[in-house]
């Protein structure tokens, strides 16, 4: 088949190496113009290596963006991680219009951190949806979808990585594949099941250590590598990583006052809470240092029983 691959980043770059390797012509790729000091595309650079032609266009909404894939006389448009809009007048060009790619099961998390949200509301199932795009933000018809478990320590890391991102493009393939042979169907999103969520940044990923254990467990892995959950120690902004759940099954569990050290050991801090304990493995500064969480409390003049978000007790200094 000759198809167009609108996309970006390594998401993107994987789509056109699977097409590529099982002989399909990619006509050429749309990708969103790098900003300024921004790290190259690796779709960008996958594609001028392999020769494909490479359309860096402002926006897909303009009349020359729309004759541009008039030219190329596709089957099929593969958007794989679009952030562009791309109107209807766009998308219907190719002859058989186009398929998106979106990492959750539709029309649950409409939204661009449809990752992230599921770990964080602490779902046990999320997946991919290979859909028809309109000029609504994710609402377009399904085609095929993919579910995979969300497990207990899962972050949003290992979902997509190791399941959601290699189902997608297996599933992008498919679909193609399906539309192609005339053997695809179309479904209608069901509206009562659709939910919309907006992006997961900083705002969101603060940890706030009165929340249950549950919660904060949740939040950490959701938001884990990216943006990183995040607090405040010494007035400095700290990302932390790793988080296990201890939950406090009685009374003679509870180690402390919600969001103070209950203990340091192994590189690791547990933290008591609401309902258990979080046992953290890493943190960040926002300077780029990464330390085991043991580490990190340690240089930071904290100890047991010490509230992660307080200043350090006076006349305890930080290690060098």
């Amino acid at each position: 088949m000759r198809i167009a691959i609108i996309g970006q980043q390594a998401f993107g770059k994987a789509v056109l190496d699977a097409f590529l390797a099982r002989g399909d012509d990619v006509a050429a790729v749309f990708c969103a113009p790098e900003k300024p000091g921004a790290r190259p595309d690796p779709l960008r650079l996958a594609a001028e290596e392999r020769g494909v032609k490479t359309l860096q266009l402002p926006n897909l909404t303009s009349a020359g963006a729309a004759q541009a894939l008039r030219d190329l006389d596709v089957d099929l448009a593969i958007m794989a991680y679009v952030l562009q809009f791309a109107p209807q007048g766009f998308v219907t060009i190719p002859r058989h219009g186009a398929i998106c790619y979106h990492p959750s099961l539709l029309p649950k998390y409409r939204g661009p951190s449809a990752i992230n949200w599921p770990l964080i509301r602490g779902e046990t199932e999320t997946g991919l949806t290979i859909f028809r795009p309109n000029d609504g933000l994710d609402e377009g018809d399904i085609i095929l979808q993919k579910t995979t478990p969300i497990l207990p320590d899962d972050t949003l890391g290992t979902v997509y990585f190791d399941r959601l991102f290699p189902m997608g493009v297996a599933a992008m393939l498919e679909a193609a594949d399906l539309i192609l042979a005339g053997k695809h169907s179309e479904s209608v999103q069901d509206e009562a099941l659709a939910s919309y969520e907006g992006w997961c940044r900083d705002p969101e990923a603060r940890i706030n250590w009165a929340a249950h254990a549950t919660d904060v467990h949740n939040l950490i892995r959701g938001c884990d590598p990216a943006p990183g959950a995040w607090t405040q120690i010494a007035n400095a902004r700290v990302r932390i990583y790793d988080s296990q759940l201890i939950p406090a099954r009685r009374f003679a569990d509870v180690k402390g006052k919600p969001g103070t050290i209950a203990a340091i050991e192994g590189g690791k801090v547990l933290i008591a809470l609401q309902g258990g304990l979080v046992q953290i493995g890493r943190m960040r500064s926002d300077q780029g240092e990464k330390l085991s969480a043991a580490e990190f409390v340690t240089r930071a003049g904290l100890g047991v029983g010490d509230r992660l978000e307080a200043e350090p007790p006076p006349g305890r200094l930080a290690a060098e």
